[in-house]
């Protein structure tokens, strides 16, 4: 086994402590952070929120002529997952090694690569680098990847255009050109409450949210039996699925409202996600009007929230990125992940990406989460790898 260096032992532990759930704020993270960035003579960027409550951080270390102009983007995000109803053997916010293990939340997922970055800093700082190198830690990626996009544009508003980003989510070190886009609609069905005995008064909420479940269902059976179809992904096909129900508040009442959330991850372009959410709306107006039909005189919808759309990634074979992970010693891969990261998002910004980082997305959200510390070594010295390259 290799054991990472004890300085991103610390910093994972350190990571680890501080408990950024989606739901919760991320202050303490960044700010941890960003004290470091200035220990080293760093000056952070930080973008927040429009309530204060997250920021984005960007710390650049400049070339050795002092510019922070083009260069490469180590991007992570703080925020996780939440630990709630599961089953843990350790306390998820304390870093708990066993073994060749580190246990805790976030520790593949993804503070393991965070914990690397921050701590190469003082490397970087050290070095005259030929390119700059810019640090970005991101909030909410665990709820849609809410975050990605204004990192995006604070960074431009302060001058920063990264050419090439490594996104570090979990690979276990591959580096990863392509996966899927994540879109997330919530539809929400207002009909009209009555008592369950008389059933004409009322407009059941339930019962049309079943026939935007059914019709979701048959455009998820569509996409399997008839593609498109891309074989490079261990699933290859666009997939759907209902993921939510809320509804009803007695046995014995025609139940108001209902609402159902609906995913896909798609393998499509952005234009034929956008076609099928536009597909999704128009059938949602044919509920609504049926509904208008049992109560003409009454107020009762069905309202559509596209609450993310997450850009999938297609790095081609022989783009910016790739290449330097080929310098760096990675080999180019030809398969595909289903799950999505924020590199679509930045490569969509003219940022050429791809996606390497220690761990397992298999441990990812899951009770006892764990990377294996030859993972943070095996990642450790893909960036002493970077930092050789850059030295000017």
């Amino acid at each position: 086994m290799t054991a990472p260096s004890p300085a991103v032992l610390d910093w994972l532990s350190r990571l680890i402590a501080i408990d950024t759930t989606s739901r919760d704020s991320n202050l303490p993270l960044v700010e941890a952070v960003a004290e470091h960035a200035r220990s080293l003579g760093l000056e952070p960027h930080l973008f927040p929120t429009a309530d204060g409550t997250k920021a984005a951080l960007v710390v650049s270390v400049p070339d050795a002529a002092g510019s922070t102009s083009g260069g490469i983007m180590l991007s992570g995000h703080s925020d996780v997952v939440p630990v709630d109803g599961q089953a843990w053997s350790s306390d998820p916010f304390t870093l708990d090694v066993r073994g060749d293990k580190a246990f805790g939340r976030g520790t593949a997922d993804m503070k393991g690569f965070d914990a690397v970055v921050v701590a190469a800093l003082a490397d970087l700082v050290a070095e005259p680098l030929s390119e700059p190198v810019h640090v970005a830690l991101s909030y909410d990626e665990e709820v849609g990847c809410i975050g990605a996009q204004p990192l995006v544009d604070g960074m431009a508003s302060v001058g920063i255009h990264p050419r090439v980003c490594f996104v570090g989510e979990p690979t276990s070190m591959r580096m990863i050109r392509g996966h899927k886009s994540i879109n997330l609609v919530r539809v929400t069905v207002r009909g009209l409450a009555a008592h369950s005995s008389l059933t004409a008064q009322g407009v059941n909420a339930i019962e049309h949210a079943a026939s935007v479940v059914r019709y979701w269902r048959e455009r998820s059976d569509a996409w399997r039996a008839d593609g498109p179809f891309d074989e490079a992904y261990p699933i290859p096909y666009t997939t759907g699925s209902v993921n939510l129900i809320e509804g009803g508040n007695g046995v014995n009442i025609i139940p108001a409202e209902c609402s159902v959330t609906l995913e896909f991850r798609s393998i499509g372009t952005p234009d034929d996600d956008r076609a099928d959410v536009d597909a999704l709306i128009a059938f949602c107006r044919t509920v609504e009007e049926r509904m208008r039909a049992e109560a003409p005189d009454q107020e009762v919808s069905v309202e559509v929230d596209v609450q993310t759309m997450t850009a999938g990634l297609d790095t081609p074979s022989d783009a910016p990125a790739v290449r330097l992970g080929q310098a760096l010693g990675l080999a180019v891969q030809d398969d595909k992940v289903t799950y999505g990261t924020e590199a679509g998002i930045y490569a969509a910004a003219g940022i050429s990406t791809v996606v390497c980082g220690p761990g397992d997305i298999a441990q990812a959200h899951k009770p006892d989460e764990f990377v294996e510390l030859d993972q943070l070594a095996a990642c450790e010295a893909f960036i002493g790898r970077l930092v050789a390259h850059l030295r000017a």
